[in-house]
């Protein structure tokens, strides 16, 4: 039986028409009814289908008679293509024994390219190389054919050409992936599987998805979780066709997937292993729990909606285990949650699935990372909110994560980008040199620099032509300071940030500035405050909104108005004792203050 099967995925970097090449590879095999066909047609999330790119994996199942008259089993794992996902990635390549390495034939190779190469060679994937939109004006087949033959030291002969759009080469790949991934090994007879993605549903709890390396899984198996330790019987068991389909079982080599009537959030993890009950295998190798990259915290609009973001959080865990969260508290936007995130992407996702799935409105504040503080007593902290921080003075020493990134650039744009790696702290490393004209570069920054807006200031300074890929190192030494905003001389959590002590002054005047000219006016005067290292750093008043109490008067003395208009004054003085520091900021004043920081 493995002898038939052939498990692959489709690795690539952004927008190199992964998505479109699986949609033909489903038509070509018939997995897909021509009537039930449509583009994209394995991303199953809106988000997904307006940004055209696969933010949760899919597998799919297909059919394939070959050459030799054999009918072969092809197993498609479809994954994420942008880093954040990149463990999840890791873990699906482990699950299959080749990859398809997509490459635009517009483009050539890009950042992510090398990022997706170098964990499909870790995972031991036979690759086969494969350049797309060999139908586009722009194509330059012979050329990026030469630079990917290049890259894994293999002839141009052996690089296929495909067109996703017109299925164009589309049956040599079918043919080229029987003949060169390697069968699944056959494994022993008690039951292990790796898990790289689940799904959850209301009436039956969730349902991993699994590649099986030993013995055969049926419905009613006693099994547990290695990692979690969690011990359930499986309710039903099936592949993808690429809708969920119930079979008898699941046997070594195949890829499917095990329902386990579990409703709890954070016991299935990606990476776990599926063993039986009273089995005495070891689990897989490889496993680790995702670490959050970025934290933000999130609150509701209105506290009585605060049970109902708890819930959609928990929910969305339930498919999302690298998703985190804890509650936490502010004086201003009272009850909310700490939320850790595998980056830019992801935070967006999450927060945009809450407010469409679940009909939330949300207040999200600065993004962050974690640091590792050390105070002036020794205690060692990890810190991923700005407002724990401990005061100024009482810090002895910070440590940062950094990373390591690969930006490919055209040459026009290679002045800008070392400008623009100079302002974000980073040191530049080696560079290498395309045949097409384009620069490899290697350079080491602060993850927290890395966040601060460089994605978008990468394309902008190379008009969308440069690519960039990043993998995270360990944490340095960082001289970084704790700026906080105050309005109405009360800090606002959700606007602290974590800077660069040597951009300190200017970000508090700028962030002064922004609040400034967005705070409505209050019934007070309000001051605007940016405090760090111990003192203020930048100061702005918000006159009060006033009312025409004379409006109505006419003729007479003006001794009239000015008796009304000092009532007014005393009237704002008592009203503000008794509601001192209670300031209305709305909801899009934090949107547009979290997307002035990102700049």
């Amino acid at each position: 039986m493995t002898s038939q099967i052939r498990n692959f995925s489709i690795i690539a970097h952004i927008d190199h028409g992964k998505s479109t090449l699986a949609d033909r590879l489903l038509e070509r095999t018939g997995t897909i009814e021509a009537r039930k066909m449509r583009d994209q047609v394995l991303d199953k999330m809106d988000l997904e289908r307006e940004r055209g790119i696969t933010i949760k994996m899919q597998p799919a199942r297909m059919k394939y008679k070959a050459n030799d008259g054999n009918e072969y089993i092809l197993n498609l794992i479809d994954t994420p293509g942008h880093i954040d996902f990149a463990y999840e990635v890791s873990r699906a390549l482990t699950a299959v024994e080749g990859v398809l390495l997509l490459v635009d034939s517009t483009q050539g190779v890009q950042a992510q390219t090398l990022t997706t190469l170098s964990m499909a060679r870790d995972a031991g994937c036979t690759i086969i190389p494969v350049i797309s939109k060999i139908d586009a004006p722009a194509s330059r087949p012979e050329e990026v054919k030469a630079e990917l033959a290049k890259l894994l030291s293999v002839s141009a002969d052996s690089v296929l050409a495909v067109s996703g759009r017109t299925g164009a080469g589309v049956e040599e790949l079918l043919q080229a992936i029987v003949d060169r991934v390697p069968a699944p090994e056959k494994g022993g007879t008690e039951p292990r599987a790796g898990i790289f993605d689940f799904s959850y549903s209301t009436h039956r709890g969730v349902a991993v998805y699994v590649r099986v390396f030993d013995g055969v899984f049926k419905k009613g198996d006693a099994l547990t979780f290695s990692a979690a330790g969690k011990k359930f019987v499986s309710l039903d068991n099936g592949i993808f066709t690429p809708d969920e389909t119930p079979t008898e079982s699941l046997s070594s080599g195949e890829i499917g997937y095990i329902v386990t009537g579990i409703k709890e959030p954070g016991v299935v993890a990606v990476g776990d292993t599926i063993l039986s009950e009273r089995g005495t295998l070891p689990p897989l190798a490889g496993f680790e729990r995702p670490r959050p990259v970025v934290w933000a915290s999130v609150y509701p609009e209105s506290q009585d909606s605060l049970n109902d973001l708890k819930q959609a959080l928990e929910r969305l865990r339930l498919t999302d285990s690298s998703l985190s969260f804890e509650e936490e508290s502010s004086g201003v936007l009272g009850r909310g949650f700490r939320c850790g995130f595998l980056g830019m992407l992801h935070l967006e996702i999450v927060t945009e699935r809450l407010r469409r799935e679940f009909t939330l409105s949300l207040v999200v504040t600065i993004p962050t990372i974690e640091y590792v503080v050390t105070d002036t007593h020794g205690k060692r902290e990890r810190i991923y909110t700005p407002s724990k921080f401990p005061a100024f003075g009482d810090i002895e020493s910070i440590e940062e994560p950094w990373a390591k990134i690969i930006l490919i650039t055209p040459p026009d744009s290679l002045s800008g980008l070392l400008q623009l790696l100079h302002e974000h702290e980073a040191n530049v490393g080696d560079t290498h040199a395309y045949a097409d004209g384009r620069i490899e570069l290697s350079a080491e920054m602060p993850l927290r620099e890395l966040m601060r807006g460089f994605f978008d200031r990468v394309k902008n300074v190379s008009s969308g032509y440069a690519s960039l890929s990043y993998e995270l190192l360990t944490e340095r030494p960082a001289d970084v300071v704790r700026l906080d905003i105050l309005v109405a001389e009360e800090e606002v959590p959700a606007f602290a940030r974590v800077v660069s002590r040597r951009r300190v002054q200017e970000e508090g005047e700028r962030m002064v500035e922004k609040l400034h000219g967005i705070l409505p006016k209050q019934l007070m005067v309000t001051k605007i405050q940016a405090q760090a290292l111990g003192r203020i750093l930048s100061s702005r008043t918000l006159s009060a909104m006033r009312k025409d109490v004379t409006g109505y008067l006419y003729g007479g003395d003006v001794s009239r108005k000015n008796k009304l208009l000092q009532k007014q004054k005393k009237g704002k003085k008592h009203r503000a004792q008794f509601s001192k520091n209670r300031v209305d900021i709305p909801e899009d004043v934090f949107m547009k203050m979290v997307q002035e920081s990102e700049r």
